[in-house]
């Protein structure tokens, strides 16, 4: 199939650098502030790509919950795919696509556990049967059929019927820590605007455009 004619033409609103917050995470939070108040689905769904021991890239679309200044925070079972790679190669790149936007965010660092604490307090204010859900899915891992899920699910279902579900020792958070984040808005004549923000070892934020 040829898709070659597909094309967009993106808004002419500019950016410069006097437009950015000097901080990047002000910057993201006012973007994903946008991204919400314009309706998107999901505006805190992001790609995240990992790297195992094998050299292959892998990707995958995760839910971004938490985000501060000490970084970027997802949570998943530790046995997954993701979680494996991550601990043979802690750098990992997120991808926001807020594509009628016109925008996207690309974030370049190293993800590490948060403590389990933080897993804790979030695994608490999941809702119930998400809660199950994590008990019940050991992610990646090859099934026969979704009877098994279900199975499975009713089974944890009628064993927590009455008292607090517990967060699983298999699941938890992960904190993408930023060392380069990058602001893509879409421009006219494919001139688009790009802003690449790297830290340097004292930890000061340099901003510099990049060619589209």
């Amino acid at each position: 199939m040829d898709i070659s004619t597909f094309r967009q033409e993106y808004p002419d609103t500019p950016i410069t650098k006097e437009d950015l917050n000097p901080d990047p995470v002000q910057q993201f939070a006012h973007w994903f502030d946008q991204a919400c108040k314009a309706g998107l689905a999901e505006p805190n769904a992001m790609s995240l790509a990992t790297v195992g021991q094998d050299g292959k890239p892998s990707l995958r679309t995760v839910l971004l919950k938490f985000f501060d200044e000490e970084g970027f925070v997802f949570f998943t079972n530790y046995g997954s795919r993701k979680a494996k790679e991550i601990g043979e190669n802690q750098n990992v790149s997120l991808l926001f696509p807020w594509v009628s936007l016109a925008r996207q965010v690309v974030i370049c660092g190293t993800a590490s556990k948060v403590s389990m604490m933080e897993s804790a307090r979030y695994f608490a204010s999941r809702p119930r049967e998400s809660q199950l859900g994590a008990w019940v899915s050991q992610q990646s891992s090859v099934i026969s059929s979704r009877q098994i899920l279900l199975q499975e699910f009713d089974k944890l279902k009628q064993k927590f019927l009455n008292g607090e579900i517990p967060l699983p020792n298999f699941w938890g958070g992960f904190r993408v820590v930023p060392e380069t984040i990058e602001f893509w808005h879409g421009q006219t004549s494919r001139l688009h605007d790009r802003f690449l923000y790297s830290r340097d070892a004292s930890g000061v934020w340099r901003i510099d455009r990049l060619a589209p």
